[in-house]
């Protein structure tokens, strides 16, 4: 379960999307104010749905080849198949240019409760589902899984997490360097949400066949 939940973590925190969303909330005018809503909201997000699945289990893994482990396994095993025919099908498309979103323009406008919504519509909802069917198997009697789930929050959130000290620690210097990384983001984005697609399906894919089969 932990290496499923860095390997899941680690997708999500490099996802293009939120990270270039997070650097234009914090060159607005209240731009760290904005990004710690955004901050805050997406890590709320994925704590709650982990204490759902915790809720649902009762903070005990269902034993092994029950129906409810085989519903995990076969919902990793599907969000896997997806997310690679996913990839797949955005690696096959004809390249598209990429500019803005259409919201950048208001940003400088916008209302931390605004930064808290954007973060929930941007947060990967495939990996964040995949990270809940992973977190069944926790067993909250034990300190590891305790440190296993709240490094996996962590984790996914750890990119949000550094450049918003960055921001507030040296805001000259990270109002430019955040920008060159926006730039370099989206002129990659494509090719990080292929690669970033595929490895993690493909991981899913390959656990999830090898736990039905075991």
């Amino acid at each position: 379960m932990v290496l499923d939940l860095v390997v899941i973590g680690t997708a999500v925190t490099l996802g293009p999307l939120h990270n270039s969303a997070f650097i234009l909330l914090l060159s607005s005018r209240r731009g760290t104010r904005q990004g710690l809503a955004f901050l805050l909201s997406w890590l709320a997000d994925l704590v709650a749905v982990i204490a759902c699945v915790m809720l649902l289990t009762g903070g005990q893994p269902p034993a092994r080849n029950s129906t409810p482990s085989t519903v995990a396994i076969a919902a990793k095993l599907a969000i896997g198949v997806a997310l690679v025919l996913y990839g797949a099908h955005r690696h096959r498309r004809p390249p598209r240019p990429h500019g803005p979103p259409r919201w950048a323009a208001r940003v400088d406008n916008a209302s931390p409760a605004t930064a808290a919504g954007l973060a929930w519509l941007l947060q990967p909802w495939a990996l964040v589902g995949a990270g809940a069917a992973i977190a069944v198997d926790a067993d909250l009697s034990t300190l590891t899984d305790w440190l296993a789930l709240t490094g996996y929050c962590l984790l996914a959130t750890l990119s949000l997490i550094l450049m918003e000290i960055y921001a507030l620690r040296a805001p000259e210097a990270a109002g430019a360097r955040l920008n060159a990384l926006r730039s370099w983001l989206e002129r990659h984005q494509e090719q990080l949400i292929v690669t970033l697609s595929l490895l993690a399906g493909l991981w899913l894919t390959a656990r999830s066949t090898y736990e039905l089969i075991a």
